[in-house]
């Protein structure tokens, strides 16, 4: 038997490949497949289907793809949706894989079409649930994506999905969401790696709310999402450009990139360490640095705008990854040689400063009317792990549409959680013209080991 979870970092996605008897079936792929078909291929397997759990609006997914390479059937979610590819699941077909079988489970909720999977074992018991953005670890799927005046009528129909669908397969069942903690499709995914329908019944705080008003309640609320999310609808719906059709992304030279950055629908960005672009950086780049690139490349550079990539001057194959499996496809290249090159060329570069926690609580002490402090963290964030006295707070996702709220004489401090986001939060005020950008190292991290008092 073959079963393996594959994690996509930065978008936080489950993958599934199962197989036995010679055949492989794959849940939610994305978009760059080579590894659903190497490990088929060094298992013995053909993947012989493709099993959408719901149209994705947060990846592209990439059953197109391993069609065109294996032949494998797709079956997709969401029927009302007029795909151009596959054909619609239905509630309880089955699907033979050796001696396992896959059942279909009809779960709206997240979406009206949404679908759950579940896989029985050799003895016709149900082994595992495959539920998509349905039931997580440590929550259940948001449930916002159509109307506000819809909201009722989506979290009940997934209350009637987990309590009456779900949850009736068995304590023992293990639960194989689509996305794990760090997921902008629920809000409080739990780090749980593996986990089962009886301990999600005991621990997710979701599912204590077992009288269905108070679920609708608690569930039924309006989040953010980056505009990028309706590009994916519109791209999954389609069917995504094979990624065969793209040429590499070339090394540029800093000649290169100076011209093409006068073109406004250009983007750079930088996804080296928080400390290297403090250090030095192209003016007017953008710093997100790789583990946070897909989550936060949606909220700051349109869909189709040009991407170039700086990163320590090898080729950035993982940040490409990242930017094909968000749909941004339109990459100029990567500055080949690095920021070393950009210098030797002798183009100018801007820097960020940085301070300690201790720095900063010896400022405040001296001049506090002459100091900024801008907290980035989300809300949530901020209720588990308190405030910081006399800061402002604007997250990270809504600080462009807040600019003309920041004093631009009086320094700014930066705060988040580690200092990652806050370097991508100085790259944007930079960006936009703000001159006295401080970014604390260390973050709330470092705030909460001083005397800084936090109330």
């Amino acid at each position: 038997m073959l079963f393996e979870k594959i994690k996509t970092p930065g978008l936080a996605h489950n993958s599934y490949i199962i197989g036995d008897g010679g055949q492989a079936a794959v849940i939610d792929p994305r978009r760059d497949v080579d590894v659903y078909l190497s490990r088929a291929v060094e298992a013995g397997y053909k993947i012989v289907n493709v099993l959408e759990t719901h149209r994705n609006e947060d990846y592209l997914i990439g059953s197109l793809e391993i069609k065109e390479k294996t032949g494998a059937k797709i079956w997709h979610a969401d029927d009302y949706v007029d795909y151009q590819y596959g054909a619609p699941v239905e509630d309880g077909q089955e699907f033979q894989i050796g001696r396992l079988k896959i059942e279909a489970l009809h779960t709206p909720g997240h979406t009206p079409g949404s679908f759950s999977y579940v896989l029985y074992g050799y003895e016709e018991e149900p082994w595992m649930v495959f539920t998509g953005d349905a039931l997580f670890a440590g929550d259940v799927g948001r449930v916002d994506f159509l109307d506000e005046d819809k909201l009722d009528h989506t979290a009940g129909q997934l209350y009637d999905s987990i309590f009456n669908k779900i949850l009736p397969l068995g304590d023992e069942v293990i639960l194989c969401p689509a996305h794990g903690s760090g997921s902008v499709c629920a809000s409080a995914i739990s780090d749980r790696e593996w986990t089962t329908l009886g301990i999600e019944r005991n621990l997710n705080p979701k599912l204590q709310y077992t009288d269905k008003d108070k679920f609708i309640d608690n569930v039924g609320k309006m989040l953010e999402y980056p505009p990028y999310f309706e590009n994916m609808e519109k791209y999954n719906k389609l069917g995504p450009e094979p990624l065969s059709q793209y040429q590499k992304p070339a090394s540029l030279t800093p000649e290169e990139i100076s011209d093409l950055r006068k073109d406004e629908n250009t983007y750079i960005i930088d996804v080296r360490t928080e400390v290297s672009f403090a250090s030095a950086h192209i003016p007017g780049s953008i710093s997100i640095p790789l583990p946070n690139l897909t989550g936060f490349i949606g909220w700051f550079v349109p869909v189709g705008a040009r991407v170039i990539l700086i990163s320590e001057g090898e080729y950035p194959t993982e940040a490409i990854n990242h930017l094909y499996r968000t749909g941004y496809d339109n990459i100029a290249g990567y500055l080949g040689g690095g920021l070393i090159d950009w210098h030797m060329a002798g183009k100018s570069s801007s820097t960020v400063n940085t301070v300690r926690v201790k720095e900063l609580c010896h400022l405040l002490d001296t001049d506090p009317d002459q100091k900024y402090i801008l907290d980035i963290r989300a809300e949530e964030e901020i209720k588990e792990e308190g405030e910081i006295a006399d800061a402002i707070n604007i997250h990270l996702t809504q600080l462009l549409d807040h600019l003309d709220e920041l004093p631009r004489k009086k320094e700014i401090f930066i705060f988040c959680g580690s200092g990652l986001r806050s370097i991508t939060a100085g790259s944007l005020l930079k960006r936009n013209g703000f001159e006295k950008v401080n970014v604390v190292l260390g973050g709330l991290i470092a705030w909460s080991s001083t005397t800084c008092p936090i109330v």
